[in-house]
């Protein structure tokens, strides 16, 4: 097949599925969060029109104008919807407490940066991922936004990076310089970025088909479980060509926790499954720490011992001298003479630009008290997402089981902070609250057939006499 019909084939797939998926409750607004995550998804406008310098590190610390523009512009659109949604923000900013003070801080980091006016850049553009989630939240029917949020951007990426890999494999494989190994990174930038999208992808469509597999004899359900096989066959490709360890682990981690959630024995025991998860990730931690258990698993499983070289990574940036207390400031670590060290003590080939461990990775841009202040975030959302279990128990499947993959992800990469993970950890863990009760005639309106399930919100239950 030509690459040109290769792409009208996608384009026509990809209407036809989320037209299959498209809920009567679909708001236009949605599309600015969906834009933001195509691009968080994916590449930059600048890179996706050859705009992009020719120095990694430059293109590190400069920016690009268009880039800029861009996400400038989808934070304005973000705020302009937000204004015109009754959120209580004073309520809003105290009932998420644990994550405002981590934002504050991250805020005031930037004073202490060595490069101050980079790192405020990078922190105002990592704002706009809270604007964008707030989009989402705040809609009338959160829950179907979420669901809409995710297929759009995830259908898309996935859908253009298997026709990338097909017809254009001049921009959707890259090779090792040194061993000529292809690397298939697809409508992104790396196969870990690949990886991710594929994990969040897997876990979303898991998630909906067990929803709807009740209902699959409804033409409304047929349809859209046929949109998600099909959606759930090009994950599994992808994940298979990207060969992310990390997500492939995670993916299978999450379908677990799902599967425990939903059981019958979790609905009779919620405290058992609300204490037990938990426990048992603070088990595996404190014996990965005595004992070194992700290495051994890693070669047990036919994987390098060093997961791939990240721990010479992690010795080589705990070798670089940072305050040990506040850091170096917000994403101030990879830049200067920081980079050229690490570079030059790895003899890297390639541009590295992260520790590949989120906790290590906040430690050195914040400190002690940064990586304490994301610690007590993630308690009370831990918090916050377990409690689901009673509330709200069809969501709760898929918010613990991505709290819990979140913990795991960041042991091997790093992904606090603006990332596809902490935006979907964001809609799972923030709590919105509204200015006045929702009436429930409000809140059935233009909901059309819209499954029964969706009625329960994320953060709120939804009863006969309003939001509790």
């Amino acid at each position: 097949m030509p690459p040109f019909l290769g792409l009208l084939v996608y384009f026509v797939l990809m209407l036809v599925l989320l037209r299959w998926s498209k809920d009567p409750a679909d708001s236009p607004a949605l599309w600015v969060p969906v834009i933001w995550l195509l691009i968080m998804s994916s590449r930059l406008l600048s890179q996706w029109l050859g705009l992009v310098q020719t120095s990694a590190a430059t293109a590190f610390e400069e920016g690009s104008a268009l880039d800029r523009a861009v996400f400038l512009l989808l934070i304005i659109l973000g705020l302009r919807i937000l204004t015109t949604r009754n959120l209580n923000w004073a309520e809003l900013f105290a009932r998420n407490s644990g994550l405002m003070l981590f934002l504050v801080f991250t805020l005031a980091s930037v004073m202490w940066s060595d490069f101050p006016y980079i790192s405020f850049k990078r922190w105002f553009r990592d704002l706009g991922t809270y604007v964008m989630v707030l989009v989402v939240l705040s809609d009338p029917h959160p829950l179907i936004a979420i669901s809409t949020v995710i297929r759009r951007f995830s259908s898309i990426v996935l859908f253009l990076s298997l026709i990338l890999i097909k017809y254009y494999p001049g921009m959707a494989i890259v090779y090792d310089p040194w061993l000529g190994k292809p690397e298939y990174v697809g409508a992104t930038t790396s196969k870990n970025m690949l990886g991710v999208v594929c994990l969040i992808s897997g876990l979303f469509y898991f998630w909906d088909t067990l929803g709807r597999w009740p209902e699959r004899k409804t033409p409304e359900a047929r349809r859209v479980l046929v949109a998600n096989i099909a959606l759930m066959a090009v994950t599994w490709k992808l994940l298979m060509l990207s060969n992310s360890a990390t997500s492939q682990g995670c993916l299978f981690l999450g379908c677990l926790i799902m599967m425990i959630v939903r059981s019958r024995w979790a609905k009779a025991n919620p405290r058992l499954v609300t204490t037990g998860i938990p426990v048992g990730l603070a088990g595996l931690a404190l014996l990965d720490f005595l004992f070194d258990l992700s290495s051994t698993v890693a070669g047990l499983f036919g994987r390098d011992p060093t997961l791939t070289g990240r721990t010479g990574i992690w010795d080589a940036v705990l070798a670089v001298q940072t305050n040990p207390l506040i850091g170096v400031g917000y994403q101030s670590f990879w830049m200067g003479g920081r980079l050229a060290a690490v570079w030059s003590s790895l003899n890297a080939w390639f541009p590295l630009s992260e520790a590949h461990n989120g906790y290590l990775e906040t430690y050195l841009n914040l400190g002690f008290i940064g990586l304490l202040l994301l610690i007590v975030f993630m308690l009370s959302s831990c918090r916050t997402v377990f409690r689901q279990i009673v509330v709200s128990p069809h969501f709760a499947s898929f918010s613990v089981a991505f709290w819990t993959i979140t913990v795991f992800y960041n042991l091997t990469e790093s992904a606090f902070g603006a990332s596809l993970l902490w935006f979907v950890l964001l809609l799972c863990a923030i709590v919105v609250p509204l200015s006045a009760e929702v009436p429930w005639a409000v809140v059935q309106r233009g909901r059309g057939t819209a499954p029964q399930r969706y009625m329960n919100r994320p953060v709120h239950v939804l009863t006969e006499k309003g939001v509790r």
